[in-house]
Parts: C-alpha cells; sequence; structure tokens
C-alpha cells in the first residue's frame, strides 16, 4: 500500500469513529481516542471546551448531580468558570439525559424524572 493510500484510510477510519452533535449551544463530540468533548456549538477557543475520557464519564458526572442542579452544584466535581454553565445547558440539550432547563437566572436544571417523582409525592 502506498503512504499516500495509508494516510486517506488512517483518514477515512478516524472520520468513522468520531462524531459531532450540535444542539441549540452545544456541541458534543465523539473523538477517534474515546474521549467526548462538550463545547459551546460556535466557539473555537479551549476555554469554551471540556474534554472528558469517555461519554461514560459525562454520564457519572451527571448521575451523581441532586434532582436540581446549578452551577455550584456542577463546579464541586472540580469544573469552573463558564464551562459549569456550559455542562449543564449540554444535559439539558442532549438526548441521553433527562433533564431540562428549570430557570434561567440564576442557571438551574431539573432531572425530569425525579420532577416527576416529586409531582407524584403532592398528589398523593
Amino acid at each position: 500500500m502506498s503512504r499516500a493510500a495509508a494516510a486517506d484510510l488512517q483518514t477515512a477510519l478516524g472520520d468513522a469513529l468520531t462524531e459531532r452533535r450540535e444542539f441549540f449551544r452545544t456541541a458534543g463530540e465523539y473523538r477517534a481516542d474515546g474521549s467526548y468533548v462538550v463545547s459551546r456549538k460556535a466557539a473555537d477557543s479551549a476555554g469554551n471546551a471540556k474534554v472528558f475520557a469517555s461519554f461514560d464519564e459525562v454520564r457519572r458526572l451527571y448521575d451523581r448531580l441532586p434532582a436540581s442542579f446549578a452551577a455550584e452544584d456542577v463546579g464541586r466535581t472540580g469544573l469552573t468558570g463558564s464551562r459549569r454553565h456550559m455542562l449543564i445547558r449540554h444535559f439539558a440539550e442532549h438526548p441521553a439525559f433527562d433533564c431540562s432547563i428549570a430557570r434561567r437566572n440564576p442557571l438551574r436544571a431539573e432531572k425530569s424524572n425525579d420532577r416527576e417523582e416529586g409531582r407524584a409525592d403532592r398528589t398523593a
């Protein structure tokens, strides 16, 4: 195989292993190395992205958050600055996470299944 053909094959494999999904304000990218990147949809700087070792790591972070969470709760995991807000929005936008924005200022999200259980408790 020629060097040029090998380079083309390497590019094709990399493209097949990666995927970028854009949502309203955020984007999620599966990288060839298995990592998952949450970023602001239209931003180019590293300050507007957070790299996780895998999507499972993002899922574990979400699972550890309380039923209603804000930037302060996300910040307890070591995230700082605007990345905390970006992650809250990503959780609300990505279909793998069952939550929605409950309040915009200050930004707060609620896990949907927990919110429905709370309603059931109030009606009983």
